[in-house]
C-alpha cells in the first residue's frame, strides 16, 4: 500500500505499533530488497502513519463512523474490531485466540454485533486441553534427554515461540524438583531466530497485556522467557556452527526455529540435517498448510516417506508429533462460545478464513443454534 502511494493513518493497538516495523523490516529483507536506504525510507513512512490505539476506547473516523479494538487473545496486540455506522454495529473477528493460549487474556464476546464476520480456521475441531499439551511436551522433553536426540519445533517467531519458552520454563522448573539436575542441565533449549529474539524482548516489555497467570509467575520469576538451559542464536554463522555442533556432539537439544510451516528459514537446515535420524523428533505446534513441507513431514509415516527440502530428497526416519493445543486460533467450542456470548444474536454471521470443511461444519453448528450463517464456497 505504501509503495502504491497510501498516505493515510494506520490504526493499530500499542503492541502492534511496536512490533509491526520489526516484522515488516524482516519481511522486506527476506522477500523484497536488502537495500538499506529503501528499507529505511519504507520504515520512516510507516512509522509516520501509525496511530496506536488503546483497547476498549472508541476512535472517530468522521461523521457517525467510529471503531474500537477489543483484545482477541491471538497474539500480543491482536484485536477484533467493532465498527459503528448508521446505528448498526459491525464486528470483524480477525483471528480469535484460544482460551488455552498462555500469557494473553482470553477474548470476551462483544456486547453487541448486528453483523459478525467470523474466522473459521478450526471450526471443525476441538483442541486438546492445556494440561494434556503440557504433559505431552514434558514427555517429549524427557525422551529427548534419554535418547540424546534432537527435537525440532518449527514455530512462528511471533506468538508461538514466546508461548513455548514460557511453558518450557514451567516444565523445566517442575522437572528440577523431580529428577537428577545434572541430567536436566545436559539439554539445550535453542531459539535460532533473530526475529523471535527481538519479539520476545517486546513481549517481555509489555507485561501490562499479560493474563493473571503470567503476572503471578512474574511475581516469583522476573524472566519467564529466559532460563538456564536457553541458548539464543542470532547470526547466520552461529546458526551454521550450531547445526554442525549438534550433528557431531550427540548432545540432546530442543530447537525452536522458523518458518512455522518449514517453507524456508533456519528450520530447514535442521530438518535436512536431522530428519534422517531415528532419535530425532519433529514437533508441530501450529497449522501446516496444504502443499507446504511442514504438511508433508507431518503426514509422513516414520521410515516410509520421502520429503524434498531445497531440492534435496530426504527419507524421514524422525518421529513426528502434533500438539494441537498450541494453535493461536480458537477451536470450534471457542468460536461458538464467542458467538453465544453476544447478548442479542447477530442478524447475520459471515464465515471467513477457513478451509471448506471447517466453514461447513461450523456453519451447521451455528445454524442449529438458531443463527443466520452465510459462507462462500470456493467453487461458487
Amino acid at each position: 500500500l505504501l509503495e502504491a502511494g497510501f498516505n493515510k493513518p494506520i490504526y493499530c493497538t500499542r503492541p502492534t505499533a511496536k512490533m509491526m516495523p520489526i516484522m515488516l523490516e524482516d519481511a522486506m529483507r527476506l522477500g523484497i530488497t536488502r537495500n538499506r536506504k529503501v528499507i529505511k525510507q519504507f520504515l520512516d513512512d510507516l512509522k509516520r502513519l501509525i496511530r496506536p490505539c488503546k483497547y476498549h476506547e472508541w476512535t472517530k473516523l468522521g461523521g457517525d463512523l467510529r471503531f474500537r479494538f477489543q483484545p482477541a487473545g491471538h497474539i500480543l496486540g491482536s484485536a477484533y474490531v467493532e465498527i459503528d455506522h448508521a446505528e448498526e454495529r459491525f464486528v470483524f473477528s480477525g483471528d480469535i485466540g484460544s482460551r488455552c493460549t498462555p500469557i494473553l487474556t482470553a477474548p470476551t464476546s462483544p456486547e453487541r454485533a448486528d453483523f459478525l464476520v467470523l474466522e473459521s480456521t478450526y471450526g471443525d475441531r476441538i483442541h486438546e486441553g492445556r494440561e494434556t499439551r503440557l504433559s505431552r511436551l514434558e514427555s517429549i522433553l524427557c525422551e529427548t534427554m534419554s535418547n540424546h536426540g534432537v527435537t525440532i519445533i518449527p514455530a512462528f517467531s511471533l506468538g508461538r515461540t514466546q508461548e513455548l519458552l514460557y511453558e518450557l520454563n514451567m516444565i523445566l522448573e517442575e522437572l528440577g524438583h523431580k529428577m537428577n539436575c545434572t541430567m536436566l542441565k545436559q539439554i539445550d533449549i535453542i531459539v535460532d531466530s533473530p526475529l523471535a529474539i527481538k519479539l520476545t524482548d517486546i513481549y517481555d516489555s509489555m507485561q501490562e497485556f499479560w493474563d493473571e497467570e503470567a503476572n503471578q509467575i512474574l511475581s516469583v520469576d522476573n524472566q519467564p522467557f529466559i532460563f538456564e538451559n536457553l541458548v539464543q542464536i542470532d547470526s547466520g554463522s552461529d546458526h551454521q556452527e550450531v547445526v554442525k555442533y549438534l550433528l557431531k556432539s550427540g548432545k540432546p537439544a530442543i530447537v525452536i526455529a522458523g518458518s512455522g510451516m518449514c517453507t524456508g528459514g533456519r528450520v530447514v537446515d535442521y530438518l535436512k540435517a536431522f530428519l534422517g535420524r531415528e532419535n530425532t523428533d519433529v514437533l508441530f505446534v501450529g497449522y501446516q498448510g496444504l502443499g507446504t513441507p511442514g504438511r508433508a513431514i507431518q503426514e509422513c509415516a516414520q521410515g516410509k516417506c520421502l520429503v524434498r527440502l531445497d531440492n534435496m530428497e530426504i527419507q524421514v526416519k524422525a518421529k513426528t508429533y502434533t500438539l494441537t493445543g498450541y494453535s493461536a486460533h480458537a477451536d470450534q467450542s471457542d468460536l461458538i462460545r464467542f458467538v453465544q456470548g453476544i447478548p442479542n444474536p447477530p442478524r447475520e454471521i459471515r464465515l471467513v478464513h477457513g478451509e471448506e470443511p471447517a466453514k461447513s461444519v461450523l456453519a451447521e453448528k451455528l445454524t442449529a443454534l438458531g443463527h443466520q450463517v452465510t459462507w462462500q464456497d470456493k467453487a461458487n
